[in-house]
């Protein structure tokens, strides 16, 4: 299962507010594919349509698909959002991952 805080799922709202879109008819689809520097990467997007292949949870009032291959990846994981001026941007709080690049967008399990 993947959740989302409080902070994402407000900024999650506000973007797709931003392209016309509503957070109870938009998917967050999120996976994970390989590449930076620490062996694994997440991505993440907005999509109107369940995806095959993929498994649906709910947290917070935030439909969040992961791909099936992703899944064993972010079992646990939290999606965040911080504002300030360090670390702007979303960030996935993953206990499965063992090593984490310096500027958080990639791991290793």
């Amino acid at each position: 299962m993947v959740k989302v805080s409080n902070t994402a799922k407000s900024k999650l709202a506000a973007l797709m507010q931003e392209e016309g879109k509503q957070l109870d008819k938009t998917y967050i689809s999120v996976g994970v594919e390989s590449g930076g520097c620490s062996g694994l990467s997440y991505k993440m997007d907005f999509t109107p349509e369940m995806p095959e292949n993929a498994e649906l949870y709910e947290d917070n009032g935030v439909k969040v698909v992961v791909e099936k291959k992703s899944l064993l990846y972010l079992i646990g994981t939290t999606l965040e959002y911080s504002g300030g001026l360090n670390g702007k941007g979303f960030s996935f709080n993953n206990p499965n991952a063992t090593r984490t690049c310096g500027c958080g967008e990639s791991f290793a399990v």
